[in-house]
């Protein structure tokens, strides 16, 4: 039976299941599935066109910063991940590792054979490779700052993984620049937090909360490591685009040097800063409801769908046409600067059928046009952000006007909904340990991703008490850059504290 007759498309519910809730959208929306190798995705087309919208988001703004794109190899030699102590530790356990070069065939098997003289890292992320080229290409004060982005995958051998959220292959951008001196490479890292910013609320329309990571979850090697932080529907807090202020750790590892105004030599100060395929699953479990994705409009691959209903076959051409003339009218309009995305759906399927697929991919806009709409010159819209039922009747003439002014409407409605549901569970009245511990209890064990949510308290910035957390499952997640300034006791110790931080349960 087909989940829109029980109401739903999606079964189970947010409600009811939210993890396998989340498995039946990437499945009834087929963005993604589960590859051969364990812990890997294929992406599909729908979901791959999400991912070149949000890409190329991000590209502009990176290319704006000046930055320019370059690449890499997949492959690093193992010693050049044993020069900067903390980071190879930090990323140790998930290193996929090349130690042959040649398979042959033996007693009718492949065997790896012809052992590397050194070992190769798959890319788990590029500071070492790129810091390498660095060192070579930085001689003088006038080659910086140097700002390089790459757009590429990367490898973290994941124990448990779920698509989109954490495999152990994902795709991404990481920059990475070079300064002369501290401010500006901390200036730097900065205006990359709020690049993030900017893509994840005014284009993924998901509203997140910057500030500063704690020691405990800081990137490895970083000096500070800035992110935004996310609330999906569960009330777990997601990681989305974070900015490394890396000092000199890796530069004097790697002999990142340069000649000064005044003729000495100093090591860089470098950054670096990524984002990833992440930003669709988070997507989904911010927007998404019971009958699928919800997609906003700018990053939507398709942002209207003309759905032709021809009852009778002999009126299926001069539909079809109207359909194709409105499409090219539509076309001719803009949204944010793109054509709008406009897609005519003329295979041979049910029209039920058919509505309830574009409902599940999330698609913003379905337009009806049939016999009736073609005698009354009007169409019949719907719109993602409403109820399937919820329709309404748009004269030809002012469809093209309409479409833009509601693809607006529906990116900017798809973000209010998720501001409202993460200020509704964000708690400033936790003060002590016990309580915050009874706050992060299921109440219904069967249940534990229906109780929660943001706790902000105060810490005392002993690096230490972040363990103490550990045995609730949840981790500060981050230092708000807007801080309260006021006097209270720490969460964990009881101490006087004024620093507020942002604890929660998280992917």
């Amino acid at each position: 039976m087909s989940g829109h007759q029980n109401k739903t498309a999606i079964a189970p519910t947010r409600n009811e299941d939210f993890p396998e809730w989340y498995q039946q959208v990437l499945k009834a929306a087929d963005l993604a599935e589960n590859s051969p190798v364990r812990g890997c995705m294929i992406i599909k087309p729908w979901g791959y066109g999400i991912w070149e919208h949000i890409q190329r988001q991000l590209d502009d703004r990176i290319k704006a910063a000046g930055c320019v794109n370059a690449y890499f190899p997949l492959f690093i030699p193992l010693s050049f991940l044993e020069q900067e102590a903390s980071h190879v530790e930090g990323f140790a356990k998930e290193c996929a590792v090349v130690t042959h070069h040649r398979l042959e065939e033996i007693d009718g098997k492949l065997v790896p054979t012809g052992e590397l003289e050194e070992p190769l890292v798959v890319r788990p992320t590029s500071e070492t490779i790129i810091g390498h080229s660095f060192a070579r290409w930085i001689e003088s004060y006038r080659d910086l700052p140097m700002r390089i982005n790459q757009w590429a995958n990367v490898v973290r051998w994941e124990m448990r993984t779920r698509i989109f959220l954490r495999t152990s292959e994902f795709l991404w951008q990481e920059g990475h620049t070079a300064h002369a001196n501290e401010a500006e490479a901390i200036e730097q890292t900065k205006a990359m937090l709020e690049l993030y910013r900017d893509v994840m609320e005014n284009v993924l329309g998901i509203p997140v909360i910057v500030g500063v990571k704690s020691p405990g979850e800081r990137f490895p090697g970083a000096v500070e490591t800035y992110t935004t932080e996310a609330m999906m529907q569960d009330r777990k807090a997601l990681q989305f685009g974070t900015s490394h202020y890396l000092g000199q750790n890796f530069s004097k590892a790697q002999n990142i040097q340069f000649s000064t105004e005044s003729g000495g030599l100093e090591h860089a100060y470098t950054t670096s800063w990524g984002s990833t395929t992440r930003l669709i699953g988070g997507m989904i479990m911010t927007h998404g409801d019971d009958d699928g994705i919800r997609l906003p409009p700018r990053v939507a691959p398709q942002q209207v769908v003309i759905l032709p209903v021809t009852p009778k076959a002999e009126q299926a051409e001069e539909i079809y046409r109207y359909c194709d003339e409105l499409a090219a009218t539509l076309r001719e309009h803009r949204f944010h600067g793109d054509a709008v995305r406009v897609n005519v759906d003329k295979r041979d399927r049910r029209g039920g059928e058919k509505n309830w697929e574009w409902i599940k991919k999330g698609i913003p806009l379905r337009i009806e046009v049939g016999p009736r709409d073609l005698e009354k010159g009007a169409v019949m819209v719907c719109r993602r952000d409403k109820g399937h039922k919820d329709k309404t009747s748009v004269p030809i003439e002012q469809i093209a006007s309409y479409v833009a002014t509601t693809l607006q409407e529906i990116q900017d409605n798809l973000f209010q909904q998720a501001v409202e549901y993460r200020n509704a569970h964000v708690n400033d009245d936790i003060k002590t340990f016990e309580d915050l511990k009874t706050f992060f209890t299921p109440k219904n064990p069967d249940k534990p991703e229906a109780h929660g949510g943001f706790v902000r308290a105060k810490w005392c910035e002993d690096p230490e008490t972040e363990s103490q957390l550990d045995a609730l499952k949840v981790t500060i997640r981050c230092i708000p850059l807007e801080q309260s300034g006021t006097e209270g006791r720490c969460i964990i110790t009881g101490k006087p504290a004024t620093t507020d931080v942002i604890i929660a349960k998280a992917y």
